[in-house]
């Protein structure tokens, strides 16, 4: 039975990774109405989605670093605060507010994203994987529905892109008065964060030719969720659906990959060899992708997206799970999970510039399609070079 303090503090958990993706994923349905109010081109509107990911890719090691400085707490509340003040600018400018918004945006966000798994830690050391699954869930659930309610408040309810973005503002300011309790509560993180940021000690992982097959299977996964999250609800819309169905099939993608994100990791955890999980993942992420290619009416999109949805969920589970299974000690998980992150941050934030600089130049989509289908056949191959049972340390002394 949790006590009355580490309820409160689960209760923050949740409200805080409801505002780990909605801020992100709400923008997605509503980019063409972004992209016709501001007369920005789609190359401008793909960094505007890459955006909040180079600041991932660029400020996670100075989160963990304020965090060793000021605590976890307080610097999350700050980055909150940083938050909300983002979401305003970018709902009430132009064009340089909308991007300035969205840096502060990303800024606020990045503090959760690298905190809250090594404050579940720290807290509630005998329920890890309980606590986790709860933060991820109430994370991907949001993010979904954020997806599939934007387009109806800016239309049916006649909010507008603006007013629509703006509202979510909301879920932070319950977010903040729910962790107002625990910046009473701050303590020294775990070491781990320090070891995962001290660039002396991370010299073996990023010298790991393993360390970096798992980097690339993060990065690409990432790269894969992210383009998608931009740019399907536009696809979807060259295919004759409405921006609203659009959002609502942008839901099911992210809401379909919840249950099969949480049981990937138990099945991989029960093999000693995880290449197979990872190659049936890729292979029903790939057939997915292929469908959503050939596709010609709703039903098929639908069925496609669900696929892609099944794939996609196993593989982002499992790029974590990889980063436990192949590292040989907690420090090197930390450094590991350091490494992964920076790169999979780089590597997502190309893909919708990529995207939207390739739909500007062909005119269409289908080189889009084909271009994340070659990303999917990378994908197998890193995964399956990731799922071999060995440790990075086994490794290096394989190949000494």
């Amino acid at each position: 039975m949790l006590k009355h303090k580490n309820r409160l503090l689960v209760l923050g958990i949740i409200f805080i990774a409801c505002n780990l993706r909605t801020s992100l994923t709400s923008v997605g349905p509503l980019i063409n109405d972004i992209r016709t109010d501001l007369g920005i081109s789609n190359s401008l509107a793909g960094f505007l989605t890459t955006l909040p990911l180079l600041i991932f890719a660029g400020l996670s090691p100075l989160s963990s670093k304020i965090g060793n400085k000021i605590g976890e707490e307080r610097t999350i509340f700050f980055g909150f605060i940083v938050l909300i003040i983002g979401i305003l600018l970018r709902s009430f400018g132009g064009i340089t507010a909308l991007f300035a918004g969205t840096v502060l945006i990303g800024a606020g966000i990045v503090t959760g994203n690298v905190l809250i798994p090594s404050m579940i830690k720290r807290k509630f050391p005998q329920k890890i994987g309980l606590l986790t699954s709860i933060f991820s869930t109430a994370m991907s659930l949001m993010a979904g529905i954020a997806s599939g309610v934007s387009v109806p408040l800016a239309m049916k309810l006649g909010l507008g892109w603006r007013n629509s973005l703006l509202i979510w503002g909301l879920l932070v300011v319950i977010a903040i008065f729910f962790w107002i309790p625990q910046l009473k509560n701050g303590e020294k993180p775990d070491p781990a964060i320090k070891a995962a940021t001290d660039g002396s000690d991370a010299k073996s992982v990023w010298r790991s030719p393993l360390a970096w097959k798992i980097a690339l299977f993060m990065g690409l996964q990432s790269l894969l969720f992210y383009s998608l999250i931009a740019w399907l609800p536009d696809i979807l819309s060259s295919r004759g659906l409405s921006m609203e169905t659009g959002g609502w099939l942008l839901s099911v993608f992210q809401i379909v990959a919840i249950p099969t994100s949480f049981i990937a990791p138990i099945v991989a955890d029960r093999r000693e060899d995880q290449r197979g999980i990872a190659v049936a993942s890729g292979l029903v992420y790939f057939a997915g992708m292929l469908g959503f290619l050939l596709s010609e009416n709703m039903a098929s999109l639908t069925g496609s997206v669900i696929l892609m949805a099944i794939g996609g969920g196993a593989c982002v589970s499992l790029a974590f799970t990889f980063i436990g299974l192949r590292s040989a000690s907690n420090k090197q998980a930390a450094e590991l999970s350091g490494m992964a992150q920076s790169v999979g941050y780089l590597l997502a934030a190309a893909g919708p510039l990529f995207i939207g600089v390739l739909s500007d130049y062909s005119k269409e989509w289908t080189s889009s399609i084909v271009f994340l289908l070659v990303v999917i056949l990378l994908l197998l191959y890193f995964g399956f070079c990731s799922g071999q049972n060995k440790h990075i340390n086994e490794e290096k002394t394989a190949s000494s």
